[in-house]
């Protein structure tokens, strides 16, 4: 651990106010808490009148801003932490450095202290300093403090484990990014998130507070189609002033940028209670998360590590009643179920001793079936047979692998990145707004209708098969071109005589990913394909819990496009942020379905009565 500079730290105070709340009354302080390095960073207080007993601290640390009523409380006061709130603690929301109210510099997931022989301060030691303030400054605490934080908040509640202070006795990182080029915001699995990571960069480092790029009602995907190859983002829009797209596009391939910034290379010999929560159709940040629940439970020699995962989408569980995500519907309020049944009762107990059930190790919502169930470990490896689901040339999906016979072994299609398959139902409006925010639960059936896009689909299940663990792709195919890119999409159909006739037919996304085809053999040094020549891949689609149930199907999809979500590929090796229009080329895309080369889809299918009835 970083030994604390001892500084004769000061603060600035605005007058006390006491403010009412639904369930509480508080004390409120703003501080400008010194930093040992003598930044000063904006932080608030609110302390609840009338304890009668000693409190611990929650401390939630972000770049987004603090949020307030027209009384000046803390807008999670009376929302995400209303629960929280209701137990009674002392909350601490502070802006990061070099955000919103707060003095320094803002550095994109600052790189720590261990890996900058240039730094002395991090988040971590920033976050250290301002629990040592707390403590020795804030009167009514009773010497305990929980950090929880969702997105950004969750990867600076992961990275403070790296300098953590001996008073954290209970953390809840949620939604954390954990590697931004394998499979968070950023990258994923080497290919581009284009619309993402130019909106996320422009919002946040053009101005200290967020400052989103204006698309005007312009259909994004038409913007970035005009945009042209990515190193006109610079000459057209942002002139070099935006740092983090300048590390985009630096930096490609997976080096030591990138590595120094994966948190879980930091996460050795934690001893703390950590409640990793994520959500299943979280379309910034699933993979960070599991992995670092994965490295947590690595570590975890007393049994204090815990998962929650629920049908959620980026931060869904924080606000509203979590009954439904656009038109699925999940039969109860799992958002509030969360916050009052997990959330609520692990900080309390751990900060407060009280609530002294035991905790399942991953407590995951299994859609589809629309219930909660508990798991002794995640994946359930042992509770699961991983199951081989054969694509054939007649478009269906069986158990039986293909039988080579006299005709055509592939399937096959045209990927133009000029004319890239859309992400989502087009027009597509502003960054990350509106329906678009809800995309991975979106009926596919928009894009049925283009041919580039292959499709195979089972008949109607005869009995519900539920599933639990890792999902994988082994993709047998060839391209003409150099390089490709391959979207795979696993979709749960509902029937035609469905009883909610809204649902009729319904393709629902249960899991996707992308796979840069240069990055097969590594991610830091890329190879070409070679034009024709049959590549085995094996695609992770992540973890998943879902039941497809009686007269459903099971169907996959696979593309080369996803726009703008996914810059484009040129179908050209090259480095992609230097790539010209010229560079750009029409492939042909081919999917093997031999005895010998067979694409199959594996399922981690649990074993149960149940899965032979709806």
């Amino acid at each position: 651990m970083i030994c604390l500079l001892l500084l004769s730290i000061a603060c600035t105070v605005k007058p006390t106010s006491n403010i009412k709340s639904e369930s509480s009354k508080y004390s409120k302080q703003v501080k400008k808490i010194v930093m040992r390095d003598s930044v000063q960073l904006n932080t608030e207080i609110f302390i609840p009148l009338n304890a009668k007993v000693k409190l611990p601290i929650l401390l939630t640390r972000t770049p987004y801003g603090l949020r307030h009523n027209t009384n000046g409380l803390h807008s999670a006061l009376n929302s995400s932490y209303k629960e929280l709130a209701d137990d009674k603690y002392i909350f601490v929301f502070q802006d990061i450095r070099g955000r919103y109210s707060s003095d320094g510099e803002f550095s994109m997931l600052r790189t720590p202290v261990s890996k900058d022989a240039n730094a002395n301060i991090d988040e971590a030691t920033d976050t250290y300093d301002t629990i040592e303030w707390l403590l020795k400054n804030i009167d009514g605490h009773n010497g305990k403090v929980g950090i929880l934080g969702i997105s950004y908040g969750g990867w600076l509640t992961a990275i403070a484990l790296t300098d953590l202070h001996p008073a954290v006795k209970a953390i809840s990182p949620q939604a954390s990014p954990s590697d931004m080029y394998m499979g968070d915001d950023f990258y994923h699995n080497g290919a581009f998130r284009l619309s993402p990571s130019f909106g996320y960069a422009a919002m946040m480092e053009r101005s200290k507070e967020n400052f989103p790029f204006d698309f005007g009602d312009e259909d994004v995907y038409d913007f970035y189609l005009n945009l042209g190859p990515l190193s006109n983002a610079n000459k057209k829009h942002f002139f070099d002033k935006v740092p983090t797209w300048n590390n985009f596009m630096e930096h490609s391939n997976y080096d030591s940028f990138w590595k120094e910034k994966e948190v879980t290379h930091y996460l050795e010999d934690v001893s703390v209670p950590a409640l990793n929560v994520a959500g299943w159709w979280d379309a910034e940040d699933f993979y960070g998360p599991m992995k670092i629940y994965q490295k947590l439970e690595k570590n975890d020699q007393t049994n204090i590590n815990r998962l929650v995962v629920g049908p959620w989408r980026h931060g869904g569980w924080a606000r509203g009643k979590g009954d439904s995500l656009w038109a699925i519907g999940f039969g109860s309020n799992t958002s509030e179920y969360y916050r009052s049944n997990i959330q609520a009762p692990w900080f309390s107990h751990y900060l407060k001793g009280n609530n002294s059930q035991n905790f399942p190790e991953a407590h995951v919502f299994i859609t589809g079936l629309n219930q909660w169930e508990s798991f002794k470990t995640w994946p359930p490896l042992s509770e699961t047979n991983p199951t081989n689901f054969y694509f054939h040339t007649d478009n269906s999906i069986t158990v039986n692998i293909p039988v080579d016979k006299e005709g055509a072994e592939s399937l096959s299609y045209i990927s133009d990145p000029n004319n890239p398959v859309p992400y989502s139902k087009r027009p597509i409006k502003g960054f990350w707004q509106g329906a678009q925010a809800m995309w991975k639960v979106e009926d596919q059936r928009f894009i049925d209708n283009r041919e580039d896009v292959l499709t195979w689909v089972t008949k109607p299940l005869e009995g519900g098969i539920e599933i639990a663990g890792e999902i994988i792709l082994n993709l047998f195919a060839s391209t003409t071109g150099t390089d490709a890119d391959w979207i795979v999409k696993l979709i749960d159909v509902y029937p035609e005589d469905s009883s909610d006739l809204n649902m009729a037919n319904y393709q629902l996304m249960i899991a996707d990913e992308v796979m840069r085809s240069k990055f097969k053999d590594s991610f830091s040094e890329p190879k070409p394909l070679v034009p024709d020549e049959i590549n085995h891949f094996k695609i992770s689609l992540g973890t998943r819990a879902h039941k497809f149930k009686k007269g459903h199907r099971i169907m996959v999809k696979i593309h080369s496009t996803w726009f703008p979500l996914i810059d484009r590929n040129p179908q050209n090796f090259i480095n992609i942020p230097t790539a010209t229009k010229n560079d750009y080329v029409v492939a042909t895309q081919s999917i093997f379905l031999s005895k010998s080369k067979a694409t199959y889809i594996q399922l981690p299918v649990i074993q149960k009565e149940e899965n032979n009835d709806e």
